[in-house]
């Protein structure tokens, strides 16, 4: 069979990979072209585009870059009638693959979906264009069943791919990670998670790193990600007592005391790993004045709102300060709000339904595509 998949953003080429390889698995004959990046490609996906061209974070930011929005879209259309697949998987990235399902739809193509848009945090109507336009959707968090049940669409929920993705990983060896990466042997570690664009970095870090001298006992460690070059984050590591790491944020991770962390998936993932956050968000004006009044969550984090209460403190906009930064640290690197946060953990993991999505997506996927 042959098969088109859809990731505009790093998370997504994680999770695609893994669908890559359990395709793969069931179909020896997959033929598989996508968008996405080098973990999809070397899962044995043909890349017909990198998500560096096409990551624009905020509303801003998107109005900006239309044009190369416009032109990717047009390319993707093109692509698509040139390969002819048997069936299109959209990954999340909404704003570009509800546009592309839309056509695919009219043009005869099977839609599937695989990690829904997040349509229950802001403008729950583009339900109607997912009815319209999306022949089945997998889902990855346990709330999003009911949601689309509310809705009458009926869903698949297959658990979320961070487990497998988390628990098929090499452990690292931390004595070498940290001779490698000149971390001192002795010092706890505070992960940097900054975000994966650099708009978003640029927001996020000069911040975070305003604690190195309240921390001195602590090694402060920026992952830096995929989507960035090196020479991107040279200035933020003028400070001596910070360290950088280049794509190893899990090894970075699995041996962190705690972690400051720019909401997105990279919440859930520190979760995952048992290593109490503070999670961040601050994004320019104009783009969070219009994300207030169209985003209708209690919180940002994917760890609130799995767990439908504060387990990790948000520091959003406004409340995104040094002081208030090193006040809720401190409370994260001992004590009970630390043993409170490892509890939740626990009970979230549970929560998420055990190990296998991304087989049980490419079951479901592969029986699609052949009817």
């Amino acid at each position: 069979m042959k098969y088109y998949i859809i990731a505009g953003e790093a998370s997504g080429d994680l999770h695609g990979s893994n669908l890559i390889k359990g395709l793969k698995h069931i179909d020896t004959e997959a033929h598989i072209r996508c968008w996405g990046g080098d973990l999809m490609r070397d899962a044995g996906g043909e890349l017909a585009k990198h998500y560096k061209e096409m990551a624009f974070m905020g509303f801003l930011e998107v109005l900006m870059n239309l044009s190369a929005i416009f032109k990717n879209i047009a390319f993707c259309k093109s692509d698509i009638s040139k390969f002819q697949p048997d069936i299109i998987v959209f990954i999340d990235y909404s704003g570009f693959n509800l546009r592309i399902a839309k056509w695919a739809k009219e043009k005869g193509f099977k839609t599937n979906y695989y990690i829904s848009p997040q349509i229950w945090a802001s403008r729950e109507g583009r339900i109607a264009k997912i009815k319209r336009d999306v022949d089945a959707m997998y889902v990855i968090l346990p709330f999003e069943e009911d949601f689309y049940k509310k809705h009458n669409y009926p869903v698949n929920f297959v658990g979320h791919p961070l487990i497998d993705a988390i628990s098929k990983r090499t452990e690292v060896n931390e004595q070498l990670f940290r001779e490698t990466h000149k971390i001192a042997p002795d010092k706890p570690i505070i992960a940097l998670l900054p975000g994966s664009r650099k708009q978003e970095v640029q927001q996020m870090l000069s911040v975070m790193l305003s604690l190195t001298s309240d921390f001195a006992d602590h090694e402060f460690v920026i992952a830096g990600a995929p989507s960035l070059d090196n020479s991107f984050y040279a200035p933020f590591l003028l400070d001596k007592n910070v360290k950088f790491v280049q794509n190893k944020t899990y090894d970075l991770l699995s041996i962190s005391d705690a972690a400051l962390v720019t909401s997105g998936t990279a919440t859930l993932e520190t979760a995952l790993f048992k290593v109490p956050q503070v999670v961040c968000y601050k994004a320019n004006w104009i783009s969070y004045q219009i994300a207030k009044h169209i985003i209708t969550l209690q919180y940002i984090s994917l760890v609130n709102l799995i767990m439908e209460k504060e387990v990790v403190k948000e520091l959003i906009q406004n409340d995104f300060t040094t002081p208030k930064l090193k006040t809720e640290l401190e409370a994260i690197l001992s004590g009970e709000a630390r043993t409170e946060q490892l509890t939740h953990y626990d009970q979230l993991i549970k929560k998420l339904g055990g190990p296998g999505a991304s087989a049980k997506a490419a079951e479901y996927i592969y029986q699609n595509s052949r009817t």
